[in-house]
């Protein structure tokens, strides 16, 4: 779930400059997805993305590394971009909702990235998904990920590019 998990953070680091929604407002009134969500950050978190999951690849024909997912290089970039594509449609959402920007919402916060990354290597490459997600690795993704996505967010506040570390 590298492939997945970096996105977010990256896109934290590399994010300002023009926002994807350009400062459009919807039929609501509120922001489409607001001043968070940037192009820079989108393509820099793809980017970065992709990169861990060649270095898997790479890792995992040098060693061996029978005990990682066999990825492809279209898994890696459908896992990065649905992760991005996940946190997008959910920051969509929490605007009609009312939240604003760093505000939490539990749950949607921490899946976002693993529904948007799984569901679009559905839509895309469901062999890969079937081959490579069983049902025990799929547990340890529902466990892991609000812990990782927890400390990552504490990591990213202390070093300055989260406003809240959540």
């Amino acid at each position: 779930m590298l492939p997945a998990y970096l996105p977010n953070s990256a896109a934290a680091v590399f994010g300002g400059g023009t926002p994807i929604d350009l400062g459009r407002m919807f039929s609501d009134g509120r922001r489409i997805f607001g001043d968070g969500k940037t192009y820079r950050g989108f393509f820099g978190g793809v980017l970065s993305g992709v990169l861990v999951g060649l270095v898997e690849i790479l890792a995992a024909s040098a060693f061996g590394l029978d005990m990682l997912p066999r990825h492809t290089i279209l898994s890696v970039i459908l896992l990065a971009t649905g992760a991005l594509l996940g946190d997008l449609i959910k920051s969509f959402f929490k605007r009609r909702l009312g939240k604003e920007r760093g505000e939490s919402w539990i749950i949607a916060d921490q899946y976002d990235l693993v529904i948007g990354s799984l569901l679009l290597v559905l839509l895309v490459y469901p062999e890969w998904l079937v081959e490579n997600i069983t049902l025990p690795i799929l547990v340890w993704i529902i466990i892991l990920t609000p812990l990782l996505h927890r400390v990552v967010n504490i990591i990213g506040y202390y070093i300055g590019v989260k406003e809240v570390p959540w």
